[in-house]
Order: C-alpha cells, then sequence, then structure tokens
C-alpha cells in the first residue's frame, strides 16, 4: 500500500473499488462505542445473529460455533476501550463474519445492523503511520467522512490483516 498518497487508488489491494466503474468502494459500516468502522465489502462472508462467546473473558477475543467450525471472535469494545460492550438482553446483537487476505474468517459482535454504504474512493484517505502508532485504532487503514442526516461521521477503515494480527 502507498501510505505516501493522500487517497486510494484502484491498485490498492486493502480496498478495492465495487464494480460501479471503479469509483467507488462498497463498506459496511458498524458502531462501537462511540466509533464509526467499517469493513471492505469483499472482507465480509455474513451478517447473523449473535450467539454466545466461548473463552476466559479476560481478552479482548473469544470462540463462537458457527457452521461446524470454530470462529476467532473479537470484542472490539473490550479491545478498543477496555471494557466489553454492555449487550442489553433484549437487544438481539449481530456478528459480521469476515476474512483476511489469508482466509482466516474471524467475527466482529456489534450491537446495531450494519449499513452497507458506496463510498466515493476520492473520499477515503490513508490514515498516516505515525496516527496508527500512536493510537488504539492501529487497526484502521483508511478514514472516511460521511455526511448522514445532519451531522458528518468519521469512519475508519478496518484492515483486517492488522486486526486479527494485533490480538490481544
Amino acid at each position: 500500500m502507498n501510505t505516501n498518497t493522500s487517497s486510494i487508488n484502484a491498485a490498492d489491494l486493502t480496498l478495492s473499488p465495487n464494480n460501479k466503474g471503479g469509483k467507488f468502494q462498497t463498506l459496511l459500516l458498524f458502531s462501537v462505542g462511540k466509533l464509526n468502522l467499517a469493513l471492505p465489502i469483499e472482507s465480509v462472508q455474513k451478517i447473523s445473529r449473535y450467539t454466545d462467546l466461548q473463552g476466559s473473558g479476560t481478552t479482548s477475543v473469544g470462540l463462537l460455533h458457527i457452521d461446524n467450525q470454530e470462529i476467532t471472535a473479537i470484542d472490539l469494545h473490550k479491545r478498543l476501550f477496555k471494557v466489553s460492550q454492555a449487550l442489553a438482553s433484549q437487544a438481539k446483537p449481530f456478528i459480521i463474519l469476515a476474512r483476511n487476505s489469508l482466509k482466516e474468517s474471524f467475527a466482529i459482535v456489534v450491537e446495531k445492523t450494519p449499513t452497507l454504504m458506496d463510498i466515493p474512493l476520492s473520499k477515503i484517505r490513508v490514515l498516516p503511520d505515525s496516527y496508527r502508532q500512536a493510537d488504539t485504532l492501529d487497526m484502521a487503514s483508511h478514514v472516511t467522512m460521511i455526511q448522514q442526516e445532519d451531522q458528518t461521521l468519521t469512519v475508519f477503515i478496518v484492515d483486517c490483516d492488522r486486526l486479527l494480527s494485533r490480538i490481544s
């Protein structure tokens, strides 16, 4: 990835343009706490209802049994804010099942329904290395600003390879 440019080009392997003429990237947007995050749609396998995580509970990872396989589940809220997200008992959270470039599957638990959105490539910027090294959002590779209703949202785009390489 070329981090010297301020925008993504079509040759960037982390984000690839959708089939609408190569001018847009389709992202799956979701929130974790007050942060807005996204995954490139090419990384997403499916979205399903939440099932109980197995594990010690002392780290930000757990285990899910999905479709006759064990999947690493990442509690991004715990990883980013050092506390698990409180899932309301009446709420039915979702699991985003995704995979990295090595085809390793993983899951992210989200409280609200994720949203698909086409973002112009010209609006997506590479995050500076210095920011990623100094912030808990080291798993994000790019950022974009999205106008939604009467507010502008900052959305950090997660790099699935970085996310899995920094599990703790």
